[in-house]
């Protein structure tokens, strides 16, 4: 007996693409956060390799002032600053944030910035930051009576899109990494 070739039907093929669907629609936002998390992170870490290269460039020298360097906002390829540091601090000195923006770097006096007193910033203080996912700065200040203040919990997709502060490689604005 020959048996005859059967296909799916359409309700069998209709369940497959509602399952399909809603698996799609549960796991791209996960997906979505767990990208912009990884981007985050990786952000972090290259601001903590700048910042442990200043630092050490400013055990060795002293002050900003002293080698001649100076900086005020994007960093950019070939700068003092990246000079400075490379590749005797840091081998490779990124640039750019993981979204795409360039770092600020912020040297000296003009680290005195997001409400930062200029007399609480000396000439060997250096500030590095990332604006976050929108490379928009969240217009977020400093408070010398709170510094725990810049902290945050990363709840939401909106929370990516905070800035990432580290003043002389601590951070004063950044995701909390523990509740208190």
């Amino acid at each position: 007996m020959l048996k005859k070739a059967r296909g799916f039907t359409l309700i069998e093929l209709l369940i497959v693409v509602a399952i399909i669907g809603i698996l799609a629609a549960l796991l791209i936002p996960n997906a979505i956060t767990a990208i912009q998390k990884s981007k985050q992170k990786s952000t972090m870490k290259d601001i903590n390799t700048i910042a442990t290269g200043a630092a050490d460039f400013i055990t060795d020298q002293g002050a900003w002032d002293n080698a001649g360097i100076a900086s005020a906002g994007d960093l950019v390829a070939g700068s003092d600053f990246i000079t400075a540091l490379s590749p005797f601090y840091v081998k490779i000195v990124p640039v750019n944030d993981m979204w795409g923006e360039p770092f600020k770097v912020y040297l000296g006096a003009a680290a005195a910035i997001r409400s930062i007193d200029a007399n609480d910033v000396g000439d060997d203080d250096f500030i590095i930051e990332s604006w976050g996912r929108d490379s928009v700065g969240d217009g977020w200040t400093y408070d010398v009576t709170d510094p725990t203040n810049g902290m945050y919990i990363v709840d939401s997709m909106d929370d990516f899109r905070n800035d990432l502060v580290s003043w002389g490689g601590s951070w004063i604005r950044a995701p909390r990494t523990a509740i208190n």
